[in-house]
C-alpha cells in the first residue's frame, strides 16, 4: 500500500511539473521578440542593423572616393572604379547591400549617392550623401540634398 501512494505521489509531481512547463510561455527561434537596435559605436545614428550597415557602406564610398579624388584629381564616375580605392573592394560594386539597394551617379567634379531601404519605415530610412560628404536621411520619402542631415 506504501509503495502504491509513493507510486501516485511521483506521477502527481511529475504532471505537476509538467503542467508548470507547459504553461510557461516557450518562445522558439523564430518567435523572439525584435531586439532592440544595440548601436555600434558612441553616437552611432542608425536605427537598425539595416541601417548600420547602409550607413557604413556609404562611409566607405565617400571615404573612397576622397582618396580617389585626391590620387588622380577628380572622383571616380563609377563604383566599379573606386575598387582598391581605401577599403572599397570587389564585391562593394554590386549595388543589393541587402535591404537597401545603392544607386551611384559619379561625374568627375561630384557624385550623388543614394541608399533606399526596400521598405521605407522608421529603422529604414531612405539615405543621400554627395562630394560634401554630409549624409542626408528621409522616413517618409526618398532622401535628397535638402533632407536632413544624419547626426
Amino acid at each position: 500500500m506504501q509503495k502504491c501512494h509513493r507510486n501516485v505521489l511521483s506521477v502527481l509531481i511529475l504532471l505537476t511539473l509538467t503542467t508548470i512547463a507547459l504553461s510557461e510561455p516557450m518562445l522558439s527561434a523564430a518567435q523572439t521578440p525584435a531586439a532592440t537596435y544595440q548601436p555600434k559605436f558612441a553616437g552611432d545614428p542608425a536605427r537598425s542593423d539595416a541601417e548600420a550597415a547602409a550607413l557604413a557602406y556609404m562611409r566607405v564610398v565617400i571615404r573612397a572616393q576622397r582618396q580617389f579624388n585626391k590620387q588622380y584629381g577628380h572622383f571616380a564616375t563609377s563604383l566599379a572604379e573606386l575598387v582598391h580605392s581605401g577599403s572599397f573592394t570587389k564585391r562593394m560594386v554590386n549595388p543589393n547591400r541587402g535591404e537597401y539597394t545603392a544607386s551611384f551617379n559619379g561625374k568627375k567634379d561630384s557624385f550623388v549617392l543614394i541608399m533606399t531601404p526596400a521598405h521605407l519605415d522608421a529603422q529604414h530610412r531612405s539615405f543621400y550623401a554627395e562630394d560634401d560628404g554630409k549624409i542626408h536621411a528621409e522616413e517618409e520619402k526618398a532622401a535628397d540634398a535638402s533632407s536632413p542631415v544624419v547626426k
